[in-house]
């Protein structure tokens, strides 16, 4: 049985309609910069706004030391228009034995309500059952992160339950929501 990691040697390349999504690269520090220095992006997340680009080039530096090794990182997500970096996607927790990632985002605020979220975790959620053959595919959020969690919903995903005082989030202990799609409904919302 291959693992999960192994489908990241070389690292896909996926589209979706308005996006590329790639490795990230130090080419992309301008733009990551300019939104995890926003509040509101890092608000539902489990790290701090960025308070420098020293604060982003750590985070490249972290992921490139990921690529380097054949550990999975997080896509970049690519605005095929402007080709900016508008935000990341990214499969966490990997269990091969069970067939099941995690996932996890960042969209720039500057992109938000227009669908592009949605759109990649489709797209993400497709290559996970389509290509590497996982069976479930979840993903969490805070309780109040509404946007997040509508994401999840129009990718298909079903809530599934809240896990109350899961997480130590900046310093506190949040209850979060769970969201899973598993293969035969995607497959079947799929008409396939």
């Amino acid at each position: 049985m291959k693992t999960i990691e192994s489908f990241f040697e070389p690292f896909p390349v996926l589209e979706t309609e308005r996006t590329l999504l790639r490795p990230l690269t130090y080419d992309d520090l301008e733009d990551m910069y300019s939104y995890c220095v926003v509040p509101a992006v890092s608000e539902f997340t489990t790290w701090d706004a960025h308070r420098s680009k020293e604060d982003t080039k750590a985070f490249l530096d972290f992921v490139m030391s990921r690529y380097d090794v054949n550990l999975i990182g997080p896509w970049g997500i690519e605005d095929k228009q402007t080709k900016r970096l508008i935000g990341s996607c990214n499969y966490l927790g990997c269990d091969s034995d069970n067939r099941r990632v995690e996932l996890g985002y960042v969209l720039s605020d500057q992109y938000w309500n227009q669908g592009y979220m949605t759109e990649v975790v489709k797209r993400i959620i497709q290559f996970g059952f389509d290509e590497v053959g996982l069976e479930r595919i979840q993903a969490q959020c805070l309780v109040k992160n509404m946007g997040s969690a509508k994401v999840m919903e129009k990718a298909g995903m079903q809530f599934e339950g809240v896990l109350r005082k899961y997480m130590k989030v900046k310093n506190e202990l949040q209850d979060l929501k769970m969201y899973a799609i598993v293969k035969e409904d995607f497959y079947s919302q799929q008409g396939k």
